[in-house]
């Protein structure tokens, strides 16, 4: 069994916010693959499907970011899934719009979800997919990354989210070593 986590905040304001990078790749799975994510179970919304013969949960935390790994490690525990089973999909602000890059392992590198994650599933030697959203010079970045993308970012984060689900098909198909060499370009 896999787990693809996106990362974000619920709630209609955080709609399509850049924090939200994850929820939109979870959210595109999903329409891809004809399913929704509107069971609730441990501080998530997900859904349990069969791709291609593998049982995979899509799962969206709704603890709120700085809170993910706690939604992530229940569902594991549950499920009795191990960590390279997992595959965890978040926005970077030190990559451009729509940008991916794809790792096994790494720190929180300052992402307040990624360092809950780390803390709730043992280590930081899981599979994760970034999503650039940039950073801007003059705005905070707390006030930036829940900001929405700009009309000129539009169809970068979108090309961005439709690759990201891309990978997350290839890395079920194949593996995650498949999907880096695909997708991480640059």
């Amino acid at each position: 069994m896999k787990l693809i986590i996106g990362l974000g905040n619920p709630g209609k304001e955080y709609e399509n916010t850049r924090h939200n990078c994850g929820f939109m790749v979870i959210d595109e799975l999903c329409k891809n693959w004809s399913c929704s994510t509107n069971l609730v179970k441990f501080k998530g919304e997900y859904c349990k499907i069969k791709y291609k013969g593998e049982d995979v949960i899509l799962l969206k935390p709704t603890t709120y970011m700085n809170l993910s790994g706690e939604s992530v490690q229940q569902f594991m525990k549950f499920y009795k899934i191990e960590k390279e089973d997992i595959l965890v999909i978040y926005d970077d602000l030190d990559m451009p719009v729509g940008k991916l890059r794809l790792r096994t392992s790494g720190s929180a590198g300052g992402h307040n979800g990624i360092k809950s994650m780390i803390s709730h599933v043992g280590g930081q030697d899981f599979q994760r997919i970034r999503v650039g959203i940039d950073r801007h010079p003059y705005i905070k970045v707390v006030d930036y990354v829940l900001g929405k993308f700009t009309k000129d970012e539009q169809p970068f984060i979108e090309e961005g989210v439709k690759q990201a689900a891309k990978a997350v098909e290839m890395f079920l198909e194949k593996d995650f070593v498949a999907a880096m060499n695909a997708f991480n370009k640059g």
